[in-house]
């Protein structure tokens, strides 16, 4: 995936953010030379992964297949003594054609949830002894406080405000609804861990690999520097 590519998604989905009143963090907004200076009093947000983040699931073809995050916060259950909390905190950002790949969550449980723009189809497959999909048996789901059971593969329509709680080895991929516009999407959850907690199906990559045709607007989650022993001022 090209730099150019990932500006251009990061500076739209900072402007969803600020057309939906999403306020984000002031480490979302370090630029790439101010990070070089920023000490360990940010070791949190390195560790944790918080920030900017970009994946194409490595298949090269983000329009189609990929989309735009921010995780604001998380704890490290690797770290647990240090980064202690058991929650994260994520926006996403899809446009127009974009999909996720089906996959679960063997630890993380959470809410997704529609926090504006157009509407989101989120399809729900329970998955099977052998950690394949179950393409056969009901999926009970929770949408804002509501039961429901519904076929194998359907797609529940999220409109703005709406939600849903995707619980453990369920099965969910999702994608905007044609002619309703880009999503700018929440999640609430568990611990997030995107090396050692997500099981696609079929099997693809998480973060891409990066072309550098330009300098970067703001660095991702998977690129800051060392600790600097200067601060930021």
């Amino acid at each position: 995936m090209k730099r150019s590519q990932i500006n251009k998604a990061l500076l739209e989905m900072e402007e969803a953010c600020r057309r939906y009143c999403c306020y984000l963090p002031p480490f979302c907004h370090f630029t790439p030379t101010q990070w070089q200076t920023i000490g360990h009093e940010y070791d949190e947000v390195r560790d944790c992964m918080l920030g900017w983040d970009i994946t194409d699931f490595g298949l090269g073809d983000f329009d189609n297949w990929g989309f735009s995050l921010i995780t604001i916060r998380n704890g490290n259950r690797s770290m647990a003594d240090r980064y202690p909390k058991v929650y994260a905190e994520k926006l996403l950002y899809l446009k127009e054609g974009q999909r996720a790949c089906n996959h679960f969550h063997w630890y993380k449980t959470e809410d997704i949830i529609n926090r504006g723009g157009g509407n989101v189809l989120i399809r729900v497959y329970n998955s099977l002894d052998n950690e394949e999909i179950d393409k056969v048996s009901d999926v009970t789901v929770h949408l804002d406080g509501r039961a429901c059971t519904v076929p194998a593969g359907t797609q529940i329509r999220l409109t703005p405000g709406e939600s849903i709680y995707i619980q453990q080895c369920m099965y969910h991929d999702f994608a905007v609804e044609e002619g309703t516009g880009a999503v700018l999407l929440g999640e609430v959850s568990q611990c997030n861990d995107d090396c050692t907690d997500n099981r696609f199906s079929p099997q693809v990559g998480r973060f891409p690999k990066i072309e550098e045709d330009e300098l970067p607007y703001r660095l991702l989650c998977n690129e800051y520097p060392k600790a600097s022993d200067l601060a930021i001022d």
